[in-house]
């Protein structure tokens, strides 16, 4: 059997490029809250807001509608909570995969305008990050969001790509679940244990 060449790794940013603490953020969001769980109604609102569908003041003023009890600034701060630390040996990583022209790169990260403006406020080389891949596609600037086959189409349709072509990186395995059902290979990296400096030992088997 003939191995299919890899022309194109999209990646992930959150627990690829950039650390997250998502147990963390839940906690400090529940105990700001007061609530043993987010309802049904607030985990839709938060993936209309990551897919653009309404801008950051309305999603400010619903949550200050159902939480009067908390400051706009608190609200933001424990939204933005997640985001934590971006090694720049990752940076290194993926600027050097752009000099090397082997590869088509590409992003590809559900995230939202208050995650995005916390990044370039805080991380210095965040333009230069931007610079290193071919296309660069936020969930709410395209208003689509993994784990919909959408937005894999998108991409697809948008550079002419032949998924089995396609290398996806992502550390949600939904999200790599519906990847792989439409062709694409695929690693659910584990932040915990994997880095994605190391791609190239990890999923060797692929290049």
């Amino acid at each position: 059997m003939t191995k299919t060449m890899i022309k194109t790794i999209i990646f992930d940013f959150g627990d690829v490029f950039i650390n997250l603490d998502k147990e963390g953020a839940m906690k400090n969001a529940l105990e700001l809250f007061k609530v043993d769980e987010l309802s049904e109604e607030l985990i839709a609102f938060n993936s209309f807001y990551e897919q653009g569908l309404i801008d950051t003041n309305e999603f400010i003023d619903f949550y200050l509608g159902n939480f009067p009890n908390i400051s706009k600034q608190e609200l933001i701060d424990t939204w933005n909570y997640i985001i934590c630390d971006f090694p720049s040996k990752r940076l290194d990583f993926i600027q050097q995969l752009a000099k090397d022209k082997k590869y088509t790169l590409i992003l590809l990260s559900n995230t939202n305008e208050l995650h995005i403006d916390c990044i370039k406020k805080h991380i210095s080389f965040y333009d230069d990050f931007k610079k290193a891949f071919n296309k660069f596609y936020l969930s709410h600037e395209i208003q689509l969001r993994k784990p919909n086959a959408d937005i894999f189409q998108f991409v697809l349709d948008q550079n002419n790509l032949k998924p089995e072509e396609c290398l996806f990186i992502d550390d949600t395995k939904e999200n790599t679940d519906t990847a792989s059902k439409l062709g694409f290979q695929v690693w659910n990296n584990d932040p915990k244990t994997e880095d994605v400096i190391d791609l190239f030992t990890i999923k060797k088997e692929l290049f």
